[in-house]
């Protein structure tokens, strides 16, 4: 096989644009020309922090493409095909995979993070995990895919329905989406709470109803029926009780980096509202990938779904994906997604 090139991660902020082999395919795989790699939350502390699971590595998860190759067993896609990548490989045998519950699976790969990802020229997968999308739909666009069907889990873990009022804590990418879903699926109204005026002011080109700047602390005296929690920060994470109405429905879909201590009376809120809370981990379901991502591709497709410039930070070439990451060396600097463009 020829050589291409990939933004190789060898330790530390050691991120080096290089020449590696472009990966083989067996009967039951595609090989995607990666065109977009979106950089996810989770890549930051692999690349800052010493977080990766191994040396040398190829990040990247959340990506679009086109189909370059078809392994022989492959009857559902072609060569072209636009596809967004599922990042997620479940072993499909363990005790979660065989309930449908793949987000929870024992022993699955990860594409970016147990296996080479996407921020290369190359990448390969199984051929279920690529999903097809329509030709009007940008490459950018595609590479949301995950971002989004994060969301959609955290609304179907909810046990969402509609007609009911809405909190989203954070209007980071997931948390936007996750305001288009409740709203896609009949929320009576949908706050956002930020510290961002630019992140609310996106919000609401995005169609929420109402948007509340907390820097000053202040969440307000509304409460709701569904608190989404999306920023995985101390601050937001303990609002979630308090926005709450009583018998209201709570969920973290926000990944938390650092310790978090209740008061007593913080946690009183959960027994004396009566909450139902619960956790959010990725985004599968059966059949897999699930209907996460068969409805993502399909309301990006009828623009229910939307998109916004404004939702990308900046776009960097594959070989200055090192510039990328150092850009978030500095908290708060980054608002949006940076996309890297192979």
């Amino acid at each position: 096989m020829a050589n291409m090139k990939a933004a190789v991660l060898h330790g530390n902020e050691d991120v080096r644009y290089e020449d590696i082999r472009i990966p083989e395919i067996n009967d039951d795989e595609v090989l995607v020309r990666v065109r977009m790699t979106g950089i996810c939350g989770s890549d930051i502390p692999r690349v800052l922090y010493n977080g990766a699971h191994f040396y040398p590595i190829v990040l990247g998860h959340e990506f679009s493409g086109e189909v370059a190759a078809l392994g022989k067993n492959v009857t559902h896609l072609s060569v072209g095909d636009r596809v967004s990548g599922v990042p997620l490989i479940p072993c499909m045998k363990c005790s979660d995979c065989l309930k449908g519950n793949y987000s929870l699976c024992k022993k699955y790969a990860f594409i970016g993070s147990r296996i080479q990802g996407s921020l290369a020229e190359y990448v390969k997968l199984p051929a279920s995990n690529a999903v097809r999308f329509d030709k009007s739909v940008p490459f950018e666009m595609g590479a949301m895919f995950e971002p989004s069907t994060v969301a959609l889990h955290g609304i179907r873990c909810a046990g969402y329905r509609g007609g009911k009022s809405v909190c989203i804590l954070g209007g980071g990418t997931i948390g936007l989406f996750t305001m288009q879903w409740a709203r896609i699926f009949g929320a009576s109204s949908v706050t956002v709470f930020d510290i961002s005026d630019e992140r609310l002011a996106l919000a609401k080109r995005l169609g929420a109803d109402c948007t509340v700047n907390t820097s000053d602390g202040n969440y307000g005296d509304e409460r709701f029926d569904y608190v989404f929690e999306t920023a995985g920060q101390v601050p937001t994470m303990k609002a979630a009780f308090e926005a709450a109405a009583n018998k209201a429905s709570v969920c973290y879909i926000g990944t938390p980096h650092g310790d978090i201590t209740f008061s007593p009376k913080e946690w009183e809120m959960l027994n004396r509202k009566e909450l139902s809370v619960t956790g959010s981990w990725m985004s599968y379901s059966a059949p897999f990938p699930g209907d996460e991502w068969e409805l993502t591709a399909r309301f990006f497709s009828n623009g229910q779904l939307k998109f916004d410039d404004s939702l990308i930070f900046r776009t960097f070439d594959l070989k200055c994906t090192g510039e990328a990451f150092k850009l978030f060396k500095t908290p708060g600097s980054v608002k949006g997604k940076i996309l890297i463009r192979s």
